[in-house]
């Protein structure tokens, strides 16, 4: 698939079905959110993979927004971690942790899966539940499925902007 075609394919899937996805699938995802570019490659960002019924069930708990789903990423980074431009001191490691969110959410449309990067979600108190999440700020939640039959973008998805409201040539 041409990457424009990938581009304007995917959207917001918030209804999944109960198919489960596949281990391997999964490990695709990833390793496109670790081949994705940082600054400098300092690489500020982990991965986490809720995996377990407890983890599944706290994420639930945490979020309203998971959609049925039964496989869930979870993206953060670690400022200190982050290159920082000299000029400004500006901290690269939120766009770090982005590039690979996007990275992994464009695996999941090419591999036939579909998602939604979720940041409506109780950070703190997850950090609460589960130590290791602590010293991250967490960014995205991705609920991961085979999209529900019937399953199809909102309206909101196609409303874009003008060209010219967007790109100023200077």
């Amino acid at each position: 698939m041409k990457f424009q075609e990938l581009a304007e394919k995917r959207y917001s899937c918030r209804s999944f079905s109960d198919k489960k996805v596949e281990r391997e699938l999964v490990e695709q995802i990833i390793k496109a959110g670790i081949s994705a570019p940082t600054a400098v490659n300092t690489q500020p960002f982990k991965i986490f993979w809720m995996e377990s019924e407890q983890a599944k069930e706290n994420l639930r708990q945490v979020c309203n927004y998971t959609f049925g789903a039964n496989t869930f990423l979870l993206v953060g980074y670690k400022e200190d971690k982050g290159w920082v431009r000299s000029f400004d001191q500006r901290n690269f490691a939120d766009i770090d942790a982005g590039i690979v969110a996007t990275h992994m959410m464009l695996e999941i449309e090419d591999l036939g899966l579909s998602t939604t990067w979720v940041g409506c979600f109780d950070a703190p108190r997850l950090q609460e539940m589960y130590p290791e999440l602590q010293e991250y700020h967490l960014i995205a939640l991705f609920p991961i499925g085979y999209a529900a039959q019937g399953a199809a973008p909102s309206e909101r998805h196609f409303k874009r902007k003008a060209f010219e409201e967007i790109v100023e040539v200077l």
